[in-house]
């Protein structure tokens, strides 16, 4: 049990933590889920991860946090119960909020044990995400750990300052995001994808389980940008999640209920649709389709392997493909302010 008593009081739960010891010594992974109380498809791949390992064939330590803000899983919230995202005072201190004592506690208690960091998440406010890493990979040692997830997108960002994944990135623990799916729902075929993903970098790194042999390139988007409606009304996607598409093509509208008015949402660029807003009540300005942005060289690349047949995947050891480090890091360019759009979701 993690416990944060001494940092505020009687306003904190204890934590379960689930820990597996190898038999055979090796680093320690670290994986967090429900840091926002209402991110359910991580509680998931944490359970199905930790109880499927064999503890006699594991090299190292896998450590599993669930739900680490239970406070906001028992009330259905992202937040903490004073209305703080909990995901915006990490490392933490002993003197500040107690978002902040709790995050010190959490931090120096848990994280700084771990060798490296999987952070789970979902998208936050009704809308969902394609299963994607979020990395800061102009560091090489998270683009080294980026690498071993096998197919799962992955988009470059250094994340918000005070996330748990920037802080530990600070600490020196190597971390990524892992987003998938949408807020308030369990969603198994996401969970599926997310679990694929964990054992596989178990694979890869040589904790667990057998190395495959990877053919394809995971995809990089080192811009992204959000797509936002100008209109009041209700949203109604055309485009779907993941889907490719170029400039100029319709991804939705917005319909005044009172009016009939309507809008035509295009996208302003040729990519992918890594995240998006579920059908809802909009305003003008809000978030609704998150583009993720390729270079040329690597749009070729993944539309030359959509078009071969899925590899064979056998058990010798595979090469580490993925990113190329002499790509030329952008920030994206969507009117708003590179925080706003970088940390939507985390």
């Amino acid at each position: 049990m993690w416990t944060s008593d001494t940092a505020v009081g009687g306003f904190s739960e204890e934590t379960p933590v689930l820990v597996v010891h190898g038999a055979n010594p090796g680093k320690t992974l670290c994986l967090t889920g429900a840091v926002h109380g209402d991110e359910l498809n991580g509680i998931e791949m944490i359970r199905r991860v930790i109880f499927d390992i064999d503890p006699s064939k594991l090299s190292g330590t896998v450590i599993g946090v669930p739900v680490a803000n239970i406070m906001g899983f028992r009330r259905n919230s992202r937040y903490l119960p004073d209305r703080r995202d909990w995901n915006r005072y990490f490392p933490g201190n002993t003197h500040g909020s107690s978002a902040s004592r709790l995050a010190y506690s959490f931090f120096t208690k848990i994280i700084m044990h771990c060798d490296s960091l999987v952070d789970l998440h979902t998208g936050s406010f009704h809308r969902t995400n394609l299963p994607q890493l979020r990395a800061d990979l102009s560091d090489e040692n998270v683009a080294r750990l980026a690498q071993n997830f096998g197919m799962i997108a992955v988009l470059n960002g250094r994340g918000n300052p005070n996330s748990l994944r920037t802080a530990a990135v600070r600490a020196g623990i190597p971390a990524v995001t892992l987003e998938a799916g949408e807020p308030m729902a369990m969603q198994s075929e996401v969970v599926a994808e997310g679990v694929n993903a964990i054992n596989t970098l178990l694979a890869k790194t040589g904790m667990y389980g057998k190395q495959k042999r990877w053919n394809r390139i995971a995809p990089v988007y080192y811009r992204s940008a959000w797509v936002r409606a100008n209109q009041s009304g209700i949203l109604f996607s055309k485009a779907t999640l993941g889907q490719r598409v170029k400039e100029d093509d319709v991804l939705g509208t917005v319909t005044d209920p009172i009016t009939n008015a309507r809008t035509t949402i295009r996208s302003p660029y040729t990519g992918r649709i890594i995240g998006m807003a579920l059908d809802q009540v909009v305003l003008p300005g809000f978030a609704a389709y998150h583009i993720g942005i390729q270079t040329p060289e690597a749009i070729l690349i993944e539309e030359s392997q959509m078009n071969q047949n899925e590899p064979e995947e056998d058990e010798e050891d595979g090469d580490d493909s993925g990113v190329d480090s002499t790509d030329e890091i952008d920030e994206p360019e969507t009117g708003v302010s590179k925080a706003q759009d970088r940390m939507a979701d985390e």
